[in-house]
């Protein structure tokens, strides 16, 4: 169990020696949940939110995707952090800043009209999530020896998205709780910032300067390509968040906005060809193995994105259940989230199997999701009901989600991985959810309309909760269509053991001499 840094049994030497060496990387893994829980919006207490500070639903939700997108860009530069900075630098840095961002947030909630100063509030939203995904990257790059020796991804995905899946569900109960007892939407983020406070602290006393090779200068980095591809994304997501509101193509805003995607694309595109470090590097597109994952990865936040397209709908106009009540179903993901990472590990490091069959099987759970909700959409509908439904969606979604984070590690070489996360994270972080959602709001105003306009005697309830079904329906249908895909197709296979993950020395040799070059 040899540690690449120093030569020796795992050790963690950038943490002073007086902390238990067995106590060392647990604490660190706490303060990865701690930095998943960081957010400077949160969806699960949307509605307290919208009564005491004036902004719109489409506003929260906008606020919370400039973070969702904030998360998905840094992992091209995460490695030439790692390599220019050290360990106890990069903590400090990134926790001051997240915890100005939320103080800074809750400071414009309070003092100013948030419709004003929205931008300000989605740069901040942005800024806090980048640092975010930089702390919790510092944080399992060094323990990730100690939660596989081997560096066996196999092991290292599943262990990790028990806590980035789990968290983000755990994140919403947590809000919904404090508001609920606390009275105040306000009170997860004094929650985080005290947390985030005593994570600054143990960094501030209880580690070290430590640097594991001769630091790499920080420079060529494409700083421009990350403000354009972030701005794309941002267009994007903008267009499908406000366009029920603004009434699509009605709005001459929504229209302006439209024409601007484009030319946003283009230099983003344009300056990729052009320049040799770039943010993103174009061969990265040439992979045809990246394709099919993007693909999937699509189809699967289409299947995940109908509990907040749909079911929000039915639970809280249809059957008026409470935020209370309907928080209990994010222990339910949770628990799905956990046993589907675990089933994962199972089927890999026990049964040995070829994990390609994995992605049919987590499809096949979420098309039974939306076949029980299709059935389970009645007025006499109890809310234990949801239960099973909801658990089959978190659990087959993990397991895709696992799967196809495997693949793009296998199919990809190890410098262009990071840049294909990042390339993922345009259709998984926000793109394609916020797509499917603006498309089933639509979808769901035509069928209502349809509905109550028809010969047969239905009540506005009944008319939305026939469209409801209607939706669901129809993505039942695709989803077949597409399962029938996935059994035709001959996947390629993919060896059964991990290809060797570079040492941390290595990728930092390697990057050296690029630069030099």
């Amino acid at each position: 169990m040899a540690d690449p840094f120093i030569g020796r049994p795992f050790a963690m030497p950038m943490v002073k020696p007086f902390i238990p060496k067995a106590l060392q990387p647990w604490i660190y893994l706490l303060f990865a949940v701690i930095f998943q829980l960081v957010d400077t919006v949160y969806m699960g207490s949307m509605q307290q939110m919208l009564g005491s500070t004036g902004l719109m639903r489409e506003d929260v939700q906008f606020l919370f995707l400039c973070g969702v997108v904030g998360v998905a860009m840094p992992f091209p530069i995460l490695f030439r952090l790692k390599f220019r900075f050290t360990n106890r630098q990069l903590e400090l840095f990134s926790i001051t800043g997240m915890i100005v961002c939320l103080l800074l947030t809750l400071a414009l909630f309070n003092f100013t009209d948030c419709t004003q100063t929205l931008p300000l509030l989605c740069v901040l939203s942005y800024a806090c999530c980048f640092m975010k995904l930089m702390a919790t990257f510092e944080v399992f790059s060094n323990i990730q020896l100690w939660m596989t020796p081997k560096r066996d991804f196999q092991i290292f995905f599943p262990l990790l998205y028990i806590v980035i899946l789990g968290d983000m569900s755990g994140s919403s109960w947590v809000s919904q709780q404090l508001t609920y007892y606390c009275g105040s939407w306000q009170a997860m983020q004094w929650l985080i910032i005290g947390l985030l406070t005593i994570v600054l602290l143990f960094f501030y006393t209880c580690t070290q300067p430590f640097r594991f090779m001769k630091p790499l200068p920080f420079v060529s980095v494409d700083w421009l390509g990350l403000a354009l591809w972030s701005a794309f994304l941002l267009e994007v997501i903008w267009l499908f968040c406000y366009a029920e509101y603004y009434n699509w193509t009605d709005s001459r805003l929504w229209c302006a906005v439209l024409c601007i995607v484009p030319f946003t694309f283009l230099f983003a595109f344009n300056r990729m060809r052009h320049i040799h470090h770039a943010y993103i590097d174009i061969n990265v597109f040439k992979y045809k193995a990246l394709w099919p994952i993007l693909v999937m990865f699509a189809v699967a936040e289409l299947m995940n994105s109908t509990p907040n397209a749909l079911q929000n709908i039915f639970t809280g106009q249809i059957m008026h259940w409470g935020m209370m009540t309907t928080s209990f179903l994010n222990l339910v993901v949770i628990f799905g989230n956990v046993t589907g990472c675990l089933f994962c590990l199972w089927w890999m490091k026990m049964l040995r199997l070829p994990y390609t069959r994995l992605l049919t099987i987590g499809f096949g759970f979420l098309l039974v999701y939306q076949l029980l909700m299709y059935f389970l959409i009645t007025p006499g509908a109890a809310f234990y009901m949801l239960w099973v439904p909801t658990f089959i969606r978190s659990f087959g979604y993990t397991i895709f989600f696992v799967t196809l984070t495997l693949y793009l590690e296998e199919l990809l070489p190890f410098q262009h991985f990071f840049m294909g996360l990042t390339i993922a994270g345009f259709v998984r972080n926000g793109l394609v959810d916020t797509m499917c959602s603006g498309i089933y709001s639509y979808w769901m105003r035509r069928l209502t309309a349809y509905n109550l306009s028809g010969t047969l005697p239905f009540t506005v309830p009944d008319g939305i909760m026939m469209s409801i079904k209607q939706l669901y329906g129809a993505t039942c249908l695709g989803a077949s269509f597409f399962m029938l895909l996935m059994l035709l197709w001959h996947v390629t296979p993919v060896r059964s053991t991990m290809k060797h993950v570079p040492y941390w020395g290595k990728i930092g040799r390697e990057m050296r001499r690029e630069l030099h070059g």
